[in-house]
């Protein structure tokens, strides 16, 4: 854990107090905040590993302030806290740009397991691909700029059709089920259902593919899909 920053921004004090004592008895290096705004210029004051982010805050709420970071940095994980089970509050985070969703009252085992998850999926997209590109054939995605090209044409997508398309390529070649899908890329607590999957796999078809290219979002019937070149 030696080295790794936790920005944690939590406007309960005890509840602030008592993760900034987990954590870094965890080894963990914490900087806790309790105002909106705060954590905005704290945020920018360096690079931070994994943020812990509640929803409700004094100054700015903890979605404006993700949205503000999502503007700038589409790398660091973001991990809302939230009391609150209004399935609006989840769905604005995830779609914003949120990893994951942990809803008070937590056990702290859980809050760990979440954040060591995130990291190394931060630290394995690092490492592989430190440009920040995946590629699959003549398809590319950028995930610092989040730009996405079909051979040399540029492809606009929304929030979640990207998140989706940069799942898929993450795990090129590999069977994903729906339910994988559901709670990488719109949250574990997610209330809807996997059908939200088929539907944006359709948006992503509509953008990715062409006639006179081969077909890369494959169905495997009754499963999910895979991202591969067909042959």
């Amino acid at each position: 854990m030696e080295g790794i920053s936790i920005l944690v921004v939590e406007d309960e004090e005890k509840i602030a107090r008592v993760l900034e004592l987990e954590l870094t008895y965890e080894g963990y290096e914490v900087t806790k905040i309790l105002d909106g705004l705060e954590a905005w210029r704290m945020y920018q004051s360096k690079d931070w590993d994994i943020i812990l982010l509640d929803v409700m805050l004094p100054g700015i709420s903890g979605i404006e302030l993700l949205r503000r970071i999502r503007q700038q940095d589409n790398v660091t994980p973001v991990i809302m806290l939230t009391a609150k089970a209004a399935v609006e509050d989840k769905v604005s985070g995830l779609d914003l740009g949120a990893n994951d969703y942990v809803t008070k009252p937590f056990q702290i085992e859980e809050l760990f397991a979440r954040i060591r998850a995130a990291l190394r999926l931060k630290g394995k997209t690092q490492k592989e691909h430190p440009d920040g590109w995946l590629y699959l054939g003549d398809l590319k995605l950028n995930d610092k700029t989040r730009e996405v090209y079909r051979g040399d044409l540029l492809v606009e997508l929304t929030k979640k059709e990207f998140d989706l398309l940069y799942y898929l390529l993450q795990n090129k070649q590999q069977v994903l089920t729906r339910e994988q899908i559901v709670e990488t890329v719109w949250g574990y607590d997610y209330m809807g259902d996997t059908n939200v999957v088929d539907v944006y796999i359709r948006y992503l078809r509509k953008k990715v593919e062409s006639s006179n290219a081969p077909t890369m979002i494959q169905t495997v019937r009754g499963v999910g899909y895979i991202l591969k070149v067909q042959t």
